[in-house]
Order: structure tokens, then sequence, then C-alpha cells
């Protein structure tokens, strides 16, 4: 199979051919694309070309690979230093006048360390981009001071990395790692990829896969023993280095990464929600990450650093924060700024969205932009999903934060109070899934989605009826959606902040009152909350912190844990508390 549209030469190195394939401008920078085991070229074919309209792209079979030719010996041929005589091979032919940008996943990565370490290539590399492949050069340093200078939670680490190892111990084994191959492992990879790693099916893996294996293991068996015993004392970076490291990889600890910044002076770290081969399941971010990375380095500049809570995860990242005037939706939308987000404020206030844009992209985020709609007319929400996804594109993070108020007693509240609150507490956040989590299921890469309910879903109240139930409707609104979507690595998330110190007090309604009785409630309520005086930043953190860790169900503030813990052991007491009458 050859990559759609692109371009093919041979480059003859060291007694091989390697099969080139290019896309886009040559007069652009050049990325050039090293793949891992037991892949070709054709892995990167979903990253490539979402770079291909910003720089010119180059992929290569690695020798013994797709189409390239394979040394002869295998056993011998496939040392590190024939490996970097490829890469310097393939540079020179298509960028000989300017340096390229590298980028490397799992073995395409620890070959592409050695590039990036080596003094010869000195001045042929912009920058380096790492994802699943650690430098065995780093990797014996990591080992030997975990051996040399043992601690429980480093022999943890080095036992817990060396299960993740087995297969590495496996493709050592004369002859084996062949067999399984051509046996019943080729078969089934496919179907393993599909399963356990969420790759989508179609022209991948392709039909050398056989042979890409069988050869791949020479690899391993030509450079890990020999280098993880003496690893070199001056393998420091050349480059600027970025890191992808995926969260969920089965086969590299996190840990690993743990001293690299003693390597590389210029260092970014990304975090991903993802298994190994995020080349397939996750390119758009991948390729954003790239193109990022890859342009700060063009222009001289260093690559953004955004300092925030968790920014090594959310940087780049497309997040819609509703009810984002004020608030909690306010801080939230900040916060993910800080991180280094792309930020959509969506409020019905027009205004006050566009002071939370401006406030989002003072606090960091590369782009912001203001959206006014409300969520409760399902005509404009559809409005706001189609120019998103024309304009913005899908979204990574959704946040359905808007939410209205509503006290007084079940008879007080009448049937036009009641689809007032459920309009928008409830079908606003309908709305939201529907329109924005469809297309996240549809482009199949992910993300996730946060409904901001209350401690009051699960906090019954004889004062608050039809809020209450709003909230609760949520928060089993999020867990249906969380069982559905799971499978496709969206996750969900239910939010349940108790009392915090925001406009909705001024703005909460009172069934049964007149105008006089309201405002003085309205009073009384914004000055209790003010004495308790959480801050809805803190809200937008824990939001941070329930999408990185993919939570559930997150209680905000003390007394929004407590009540869930009576909620769940002591339910009684739970039911005794809701009975007593509010003095408002």
């Amino acid at each position: 199979m050859t990559l759609k549209g692109a371009r093919e030469r041979w480059v003859r190195t060291g007694g091989v051919e390697l099969c080139v394939a290019e896309l886009g401008d040559p007069g652009r920078p050049t990325v050039v694309l090293v793949h891992g085991y037991p892949d070709n070229k054709e892995v990167w074919s979903e990253v490539a070309v979402r770079l291909a309209g910003r720089f010119h792209v180059v992929l290569y079979d690695v020798r013994g690979h797709g189409r390239s030719t394979a040394p002869r010996p295998l056993h011998g041929g496939f040392t590190l230093a024939k490996l970097t005589d490829d890469f310097l091979a393939v540079a020179d032919a298509v960028s000989p006048d300017r340096p390229v940008h590298l980028v490397g996943h799992d073995w395409g990565s620890t070959q592409s360390w050695e590039f990036v370490t080596t003094s010869r290539t000195k001045g042929r590399i912009a920058s380096f981009t790492s994802i699943s492949g650690p430098s065995l050069d780093h990797l014996g340093h990591w080992f030997n001071a975990r051996v040399k200078r043992p601690t429980p939670r480093r022999v943890s680490q080095l036992l817990g990395q060396g299960a993740r190892s087995w297969y590495v111990y496996a493709l050592h084994t004369p002859a084996l790692p062949e067999l399984a191959w051509r046996g019943p492992l080729g078969t089934l990879w496919p179907k393993i990829l599909k399963r356990v790693e969420r790759v989508p099916g179609g022209d991948y893996p392709t039909a050398s896969l056989l042979t890409d294996a069988a050869h791949g293991a020479w690899l391993y068996r030509d450079n890990v023993r020999a280098r993880l015993r003496r690893p070199r004392p001056d393998a420091y970076a050349h480059a600027p280095v970025q890191l992808i490291v995926p969260e969920d990889d089965p086969f590299l600890s996190e840990r690993l990464y743990d001293d690299l910044d003693r390597w590389v002076p210029r260092l970014t770290r990304r975090t991903i929600p993802a298994g190994h081969w995020v080349t397939r399941t996750r390119p758009d971010q991948v390729a954003a990450w790239i193109e990022q990375f890859a342009t700060s380095a063009e222009d001289g500049r260093p690559a953004p650093a955004a300092t925030g809570r968790h920014a090594d995860r959310f940087a780049g990242q497309l997040v819609l924060v509703t009810g984002a005037g004020s608030g909690i939706g306010r801080a939230t939308a900040c916060a993910f700024a800080e991180a280094g987000a792309r930020v959509i404020a969506v409020d019905r206030d027009a205004e006050a969205a566009a002071r939370t844009a401006g406030l989002s992209r003072r606090a960091g985020a590369p782009e912001a932009w203001a959206e006014p709609a409300d969520v409760s007319d399902e005509q404009a929400m559809e409005k706001l999903a189609e120019k998103v996804h024309h304009e913005y594109g899908v979204l990574d993070v959704l946040v359905n934060n808007a939410g209205i108020g509503l006290a007084g007693s079940f008879f007080a509240t009448t049937t036009d109070d009641w689809r007032k609150v459920l309009d928008v507490n409830l079908w606003g956040v309908i709305h939201g899934c529907r329109l924005f989590g469809a297309r996240m299921a549809e482009r199949g890469q992910g993300g996730h989605i946060v409904n901001v309910a209350s401690a009051a879903a699960y906090q019954p109240s004889r004062a608050l009826p039809a809020y209450s139930t709003s909230k609760a409707a949520v928060l089993m609104l999020s867990e249906c959606l969380r069982a559905e979507l799971t499978g496709q690595g969206i996750g969900v998330t239910a939010v349940c902040p108790g009392f915090v110190n925001t406009a909705i007090t001024s703005t909460a309604r009172f069934a049964g009152v007149d105008e006089e009785e309201q405002r003085r409630r309205r009073r009384k309520t914004a000055r209790l909350y003010g004495l308790r005086n959480y801050p809805p930043e803190k809200v937008a953190g824990a939001i941070l912190d329930a999408v990185a860790g993919n939570r559930a169900v997150a209680p905000v503030t003390p007394e929004a844990r407590g009540a869930r813990l009576l909620y769940r052991f002591a339910p009684g007491l739970l039911r005794r508390i809701a009975r007593a009458e509010p003095r408002l």
C-alpha cells in the first residue's frame, strides 16, 4: 500500500534501499516520521495527512520493513549506528540545506533518541518529538540507578517496568518470534489492536506485517542488551525535545521519564489518555502537538509552556464551556486557558462571554473565542454546534455548566417554573451532550464530557424540589452516558459542588413569593454564600482534576463530599436532615 497522494523515492545507504514517501510542499520545513515495531511507515498515514498542509512530510520504511530492502545477513544489520546512517541519508536526500523536525514512535523513537544525542547529527535536527520509545542510554542509566541505590519505591518501579517488558525478553529468543508472527499472532494482531488499543480497522496493519515483525526483532537483538549494559555517559540531546506519553501504555511506565530533564535541557512534556498506538487512535492531537512544537522551533522561540494545572495534558486541546459568563463557568474557562487549551466561552450574555474569552487569552490560551447561545434553545444550540465544528473543530472537552437556581416548596412551584429550570439545567445538558458528544464519538479519538450537577442531586431538600430533580437527572444522565461512551474512549464526569460563592445566588428565583420577598431572600442567600466563601476557582480546579483522572462523579466542597457519603452509607439520616425547614 502507498500513501494516497504521496511521492516516492528510493534512497540507497549501507547496502540497502529505503522506500521514502513525501507529502506537502518541499519548500516548507521538513518533518521526518520514523515508525516503530512491528510497523512500517503506513502507521503514520493519519498523522502525515494532517501535517501535510503545513509541512513537507517525509516517511520512510526502516531497513527490512515495508518496501525497504533488508540487510544481509540480518544479524548485525540493524545496529543503532547503521540506523543513524539511514536517517542521515534520508535527511540529506529530502532536505539537504536545512535541518529537519524528527518524530519517532515506539522503536522509531528509540532510534531517534540515538540520532538526537550523537555528535555526527548536530545541525541536522531542528526538533525531536518522542512518542512511546525511550532512549536505550537513558533507560540503562535509569535501571542502574535503581539497582545501585534501591529504595522501596525504586524497586517497585523496576519490577513494574520489568513486567511490562516481557515482549523484549521474548524477542531475544532465537526463532520463536518469527514462528509466532507467521503463526497465530500474525493472524490475530489486527484483532488485538482493535480490541485492546481501539485501533480503527481498515488498511492498517499492512500486508507486510509478518516480514516487518520478523526483521524488526533484530532491532532488539542488535541493540538492547549491549546498550543497557554500557549506556553512553554523554547522551545529551542537542535539539529541543517534546515528549508525548500515553497514560495507558501497556509497555512503558511513565516513571521511565522521571530523570529525563538531566539529559534534555529543552524539554516539553505532554500526556494523552490513550494506549501505545496513539499515531492511529489520536492522530488529531498528535499532529497538533507536532505542528505546534515544530512551528515554535522554526520561529526560534521556546515551545509554548503553559504552567497551569495539568498543562501537559490539556495544552492545545479544544474546550467549550457553557455558562462561561461568570462564576464556575468563567473560572473553568480560565483554568483550561492556564493549562494551554484553546477555549470557547459560551453564554447567553454575549458581553459576559466576550469578557471571559479575553480573560482566557490573558490567562494563557493560545486562542479563545466567545459565542453567545441560550443552552435551553435547541435551534440555537444546533447553530452553535454547526459553527464550532466548521470553524474550530471537534471538541476535546465539553463542560456543560450553564444552570439556574429555583427554591420553593413543591406546591408553590408552577409548571412554568418547572419548565424553566428543566429547560436550562437538564435540557441544556442534553443538547450539549447530543450535539457535541456525537461529533466526539464520530471522530473516534476520545474526549471528555463534564456535566456540572450539584450536591443537591443526591441531597434531598424540601426547599429545592425542582432544582434538585434537575440536578439528579443530570447525574443519572452522566452515569448512563458514561456507560455508553466508555468503549469509545470518551469519559463522562458529573461534577457536584456544594455551596459555592457565585452569581447564581443573585439570579435564583423563589417560588410562591412576591418580588420584594424575592429580593430579600436573594440578599440573604448571597450573604450566606458569601460567608461560606468557597471560590469558583476551586471548583474549576476540581473539574480539571476530574477530567485528568477520568472520574465518574466528583463531589466538590466538604459538604458535598459529606452528603455523598451519607447518601451511600446513611440515607436515612440524609432524609431526616432534608425535613428541616430552611429559614430564608
